[in-house]
This record gives C-alpha cells, sequence and structure tokens, in this order.
C-alpha cells in the first residue's frame, strides 16, 4: 500500500541529519542548518563564499581540489576524510576531522555544480598532533587501508616519500607499526 504523502525537498535539505552543500565552481551557493552548526558560522556567512574558507590552508583547498577532478570526471563521485575547520563563533580556526562526499553534476566540468555532504567526525577523531597539510593527507589516505604506493599514486608523490611521511607521523603519535599509527589516528 502506496502513503499519499507529499515530500517537501526544502525542509528535507534543511532538516538533514549531516551537513548538506550545493555547489557551483568550487563555491557555497547554499547549505543547511547542520553545515552551519558544523563550521561554527550563520548561513549569510558561508553562502556565496568559496569552499576554501572552511580549509585550514589554500595549500589544502587547491590540492584537494586538484585530486578531486579525475575522479569525480572518470565517476562522477569523491569522498574522503579531511581536516577542516571551524569559520566562525569561539571555535574560529579550530580544525577537526570531516568525512566529505560530493557528486559532480556535471562529470565534463566537475567543478561547475554539485551536491556534498560533509559529517563532522571530531567526536570519534579529534585532532591531536600539529600535523602538516601533507601529513594529514597522508594519515587519511593510511585511516583508509592504502598502502605506501596506494598513497603515493593518488598524492602524486613516490611511494618513497610517502614512508617519510608515514614515519614522522609514527613519531608524532609514539606509534611503533603503521598499525599502531592508525590505532592512534582513529582513536586520537
Amino acid at each position: 500500500m502506496m502513503l499519499d504523502v507529499k515530500v517537501d525537498y526544502q525542509q528535507a535539505f534543511e532538516l538533514a541529519p549531516i551537513g548538506l552543500v550545493l555547489s557551483r565552481n568550487r563555491s557555497i551557493v547554499d547549505c543547511n542548518q547542520h553545515l552551519c552548526e558544523m563550521f561554527d558560522a550563520p548561513r549569510e556567512q558561508l553562502v556565496g563564499q568559496s569552499f576554501l574558507v572552511l580549509y585550514p590552508s589554500l595549500d589544502e583547498y587547491e590540492r584537494i581540489g586538484a585530486r578531486m577532478l579525475p575522479i569525480l570526471n572518470t565517476k562522477g563521485l569523491y569522498s574522503d576524510d579531511r581536516i577542516m575547520k571551524r569559520v566562525g563563533g569561539r571555535l574560529q580556526g579550530e580544525p577537526f576531522w570531516c568525512h566529505v562526499t560530493g557528486r559532480a553534476l556535471n562529470r565534463q566540468v566537475p567543478h561547475e555544480s554539485g551536491i556534498w555532504t560533509f559529517e563532522d567526525l571530531s567526536s570519534r577523531r579529534p585532532v591531536t598532533a600539529e600535523l602538516t597539510a601533507r601529513e594529514r593527507e597522508v594519515a587519511a589516505h593510511l585511516m583508509g587501508g592504502m598502502t605506501s604506493k596506494e598513497i603515493g599514486r593518488a598524492l602524486g608523490i613516490s611511494h618513497r616519500t610517502v614512508e617519510i611521511y608515514r614515519a614522522r607521523l609514527m613519531r608524532k603519535y609514539k606509534a611503533s607499526t603503521t598499525a599502531d599509527l592508525v590505532h592512534k589516528l582513529m582513536a586520537a
């Protein structure tokens, strides 16, 4: 038996239990209340802004944008865990782990328009050590179960360079093995 329920898509967007963004050319066209709460900023402070305001640095914004392009072209979807930053309020500038998933509406020009979800992972994975942008990228891929060679291919660097960053992470987190490092990153 079918229920005759009229769906209010605007209300569904606004009340979704995850941060939602509609984008155009890597700028925020609209976002829901959950995203505003996550980044500690009113909608007026986010709408019309470049996604850059959500990143810890220009370098990370540019690098992730370049990394996702071929994936969005091929699959139309992109997903990763990354460190983002709070935009306003008392937490302004605070870094936090975030799971980001997006869909390009036009695979030939992926950044032209898209739909993105943001999930705050800070309750499960707080940022504990001061990490460089590249260390954060390597850490995110390690937590995804990738090998040094796979991470190197994904980041466009050699697997030996990945191993150097992994060694730095192991020192910072006082980990004795890669498995111990991943455990500490996940629990941190």
